[in-house]
């Protein structure tokens, strides 16, 4: 997996939001890459960060802490932990230079060697602030200025490839579109709840060309052909273009949000549990059309769902995620055949068979985070148990892990 090209990358991502006095932690130190042309499944029950994860990255809230990397180019940038860092260096010395005053009151004669001793500590503390405040401006930076650097680099190659040519309409026209590219808009995202995604005042020809406008594309007769084009590639027909969304199934609206996200040729998509909502049967044609879809258009996917059955069919590689952390990343089939955290069995325990004879016998099993682990002392940490095979465990669980593997 090392040699393939990571297309997105998380690192120690946090998204907290606070709530009075209260901070909700929906994501809590996630890392994990997504590797170009993959699945990548993120599964967990209700409430548990999942759709946090895919609505940060997509720079849809601004992210708390951590770093997203999207084509090796920084898009999401956390400053709270180095602010932290300067409130935690600030304590520290505070606390050093008042036991180092104390100590000049009570031995005179260790005065000169403390007031150098302070001097060193507020050296350093302005040290590490400097730092931390040079690290908030380069997270700033990044963040706000993303795409007009991917625009830059774009205008930059546009420029090299004409470098011995005439530079006709065609160049003028594509120097447009550089111009106004940006980078985040090469992941785009298939949301939950397919009416509540739509604009019920639009058509469906005016909801699929919205991000061609935006993009800049303004020859009316290339957007209809390119909406027929797309509409025939999701399962529908261009007579469609003209109508609203209520007019549409639950299936329908599925595969219309389908359309609007792929029609602005994206490299990667979010789907935010896009079958959730829907029939068993219409599930499945929806699963299905992805598919089709990943094959033709190369797309990697970050797939977002709480049913582990329509995760193992879809996804190459499977994370976990319980109350905003990741607890478990593996293959597909490794996690299946191998699940190793106790709340991963418990997942797996609850899919349910169409099997009476199985189900008279399955024995679900509970997860309960006291009585399962001890991390008073033994503090956890997210460690490779088995190649590719990472779990969120301590030095105890750890070794228990690899015993059984």
């Amino acid at each position: 997996m090392e040699d393939r090209e990571v297309l997105l990358k998380v690192e120690n991502l946090c998204q907290y939001f606070r709530m009075g006095k209260h901070v909700n932690r929906a994501v809590d130190n996630v890392s994990f890459e997504i590797y170009r042309g993959e699945v990548f499944g993120l599964v967990g029950e209700s409430g548990c960060g999942k759709t946090t994860t895919g609505r940060s990255i997509i720079k849809l809230y601004d992210v708390t802490s951590g770093d997203v990397y999207f084509k090796g180019r920084r898009i999401c940038a956390g400053v709270q932990r180095y602010k932290d860092a300067i409130s935690a260096a600030k304590k520290q010395a505070k606390e050093q230079i008042n036991k180092l005053n104390e100590d000049s009151k009570a031995n005179p004669d260790n005065k000169s060697y403390n007031d150098s001793k302070i001097a060193e500590i507020k050296q350093e503390l302005s040290e590490t602030i400097a730092t931390n405040k040079r690290l908030i401006a380069e997270c700033n930076y990044d963040q706000k200025h993303c795409d007009k650097l991917y625009a830059k680099d774009l205008v930059e190659k546009l420029n090299k490839n004409y470098e011995n040519k005439e530079k006709d309409d065609e160049y003028y026209h594509y120097l447009k579109l550089a111009k106004k590219a940006k980078l985040v808009t090469q992941i785009q995202m298939i949301f939950q709840d397919p009416i509540a995604s739509l604009n019920p005042r639009m058509t469906v020809q005016e909801i699929i060309a919205e991000g061609l406008i935006i993009k800049g594309i303004t020859d009316k007769k290339y957007i209809q052909e390119k909406v027929y084009e797309i509409l025939e590639l999701v399962g529908l027909v261009k007579e469609h273009a003209t109508r609203y969304p209520h007019e549409f199934s639950g299936g329908q609206r599925q595969r219309i949000g389908i359309a609007r996200a792929i029609i602005m040729q994206p490299d990667m998509i979010i789907a935010d549990e896009p079958v959730s909502a829907l029939d068993v049967s219409i599930q499945a044609q929806v699963i299905n059309l992805l598919n089709e879809l990943r094959e033709k258009l190369g797309l990697t996917i970050l797939f977002i769902a709480h049913d582990l059955s329509v995760v193992k069919y879809f996804s190459d590689r499977i994370g976990v995620m319980y109350y905003g952390k990741l607890v478990e990343l593996a293959s597909s089939d490794e996690l299946f055949a191998h699940p190793l955290h106790p709340y991963t069995r418990a997942l797996l325990s609850a899919i349910p068979l169409p099997d009476p004879i199985y189900e008279k016998k399955r024995v679900r099993k509970i997860y309960n985070p006291i009585a399962e682990h001890d991390y008073r002392t033994d503090k956890p940490s997210f460690r490779e148990i088995s190649p590719n095979h990472f779990v969120y465990c301590n030095d105890q669980e750890e070794k228990n892990y690899k015993e059984q593997l």
